[in-house]
């Protein structure tokens, strides 16, 4: 059941509650808006090769068109200067660059579309901040094991190389890899996203590698970028145990092994939660002399991708770490069924900068999913997305006046697009895209965007 969204009843929130060099982006991915897989020379990636999968996408669709951003950029960024931006994440198409995933010399027209996507948001005003890995590995290096096979290591670091080498004149930004329990356990384990594998051993072992693959980029990228600025962005997640029960808080502290510390711990130094190793038995990940410290190579940044709220219960002889996550009843969700929870935000900023201590933070992923229906005439009132957005940005708010060391925020997202398993049965977008004609509209979320950040 979903509590009605109380939108007539929204907090005030203004820009000048924050810091005037605070960077205020949208988000985007590649595989989820460029389209154009066969243009230019580039090579296949495992998304190209899931969505040929039967049932592997909710409506049976691809991202081989999605919006089309390859050929219709600069429309979409002349969308990102009129709402206000001055920042914007994008991620860098692995198979663009290195078709198979290696190779001794990178494809040019790959790097050439990406600098004309950086000259153009420059020339707008606007920072770019790409990412480097957002989930569409070259196929060829799938074949040969993959994100579980520790040379795929390698060849990330000669890709990030290659693309620091070329744009570093321009950016100084830089996210490695988005969402790395993404790409490792729903890809590898639980089977629903590229490459469509389901064995917990794997999906470690992969999630080591994309963790080693982030430190071995960073000095690649500072050797080519004097002063760059360097981070990951996680998604995490604000847990809570459904019962006062001793088994349910032992299970709330397993659930928060696997879903966030194995991946904050060794960032920071830590190593792998012994708790979760020990859990983990046989299936426990290779790890090589020298890998954690380099998965420890100092960043300048975290990013944080926040959606949604977790309330856990012991699941005893269930799945590894014998969790489930439990859907409460009488809350407020997205489309999605994701809870909304605007103080869960603040929840889990406050707890990370606490615990890890990074020196500073930024949102890079936030944002929700609804089904967009337009009016007589043609406007997209998506009422409880721009409430979804006011009272986030009301949370961040809350949370840098408590001192928490967050510097930005990325909206998800700046258009509708290709979601995934979802295909396009989701949006998420700001801009609605009309995909047979691939027609763009500001919704009303985004007009309320362009006002806040306008003043």
């Amino acid at each position: 059941m979903m509590k009605k969204n109380k939108v007539n009843t929204l907090p005030l929130v203004e820009r000048n509650s924050f810091a005037n060099d605070f960077r205020w982006g949208c988000s985007t991915s590649a595989y989820q808006v460029e389209g154009a897989v066969d243009v230019d020379g580039r090579g296949a990636s495992i998304w190209d090769k899931f969505c040929e999968m039967p049932g592997a996408i909710r409506d049976g669709s691809s991202g081989t068109v999605a919006c089309d951003h390859y050929h219709r950029w600069p429309e979409d960024l002349d969308h990102a200067r009129d709402l206000g931006l001055n920042a914007y994440r994008f991620s860098i198409a692995w198979p663009r660059i290195f078709p198979d995933g290696r190779g001794a010399q990178a494809n040019r027209k790959g790097l050439d579309f990406y600098s004309r996507l950086v000259d153009g948001l420059l020339e707008r005003g606007i920072e770019p901040w790409p990412t480097l890995y957002h989930w569409d590995l070259p196929q060829t290096l799938q074949e040969q094991g993959g994100w579980a096979n520790r040379d795929t290591v390698y060849a990330f670091a000669k890709f990030a190389d290659a693309v620091s080498r070329n744009l570093g004149d321009r950016v100084k930004n830089w996210i490695t890899h988005n969402e790395p329990w993404c790409s490792a356990f729903l890809g590898h384990y639980e089977g629903v996203h590229a490459p469509g594998l389901k064995h917990f051993g794997t999906a470690l072992q992969a999630c080591h590698h994309v963790l080693l693959s982030h430190g071995m980029a960073i000095p690649a990228i500072r050797h080519n970028i004097p002063g760059a600025s360097i981070g990951i962005a996680l998604s995490l997640h604000p847990l809570h145990p459904s019962s006062d029960s001793e088994a349910d808080r032992q299970a709330l502290k397993r659930h928060d092994g696997l879903r966030n510390r194995w991946f904050l711990d060794p960032l920071y130094g830590r190593g792998y939660p012994a708790d979760i190793w020990q859990l983990c038995g046989k299936d426990a990940p290779e790890v090589r002399e020298g890998d954690l410290a380099t998965i420890a190579t100092p960043t300048d940044f975290l990013g944080v991708n926040y959606y949604f709220p977790e309330t856990v219960a012991d699941a005893s002889g269930d799945g590894p770490i014998s969790t489930r996550v439990i859907e409460l009843e009488n809350v407020e969700r997205t489309h999605f069924g994701w809870e909304v929870s605007p103080e869960g935000m603040v929840t889990l900023l406050e707890r990370v900068a606490r615990d890890y201590q990074p020196a500073r933070m930024y949102v890079t992923e936030n944002g929700s999913t609804y089904d967009d229906v337009a009016n007589h005439e043609g406007r997209i009132d998506d009422f409880t997305r721009r409430s979804y957005l006011v009272r986030h940005l009301a949370a961040l708010r809350d949370a840098v006046a408590k001192g928490i060391p967050v510097q930005g925020y990325f909206a998800w997202s700046l258009l509708d697009n290709f979601e995934w398993a979802e295909g396009y049965a989701r949006r998420f977008g700001l801009i609605h895209v009309d995909y047979p004609t691939q027609q763009r509209r500001l919704k009303l979320s985004g007009e309320w965007y362009r006002f806040f950040l306008r003043g």
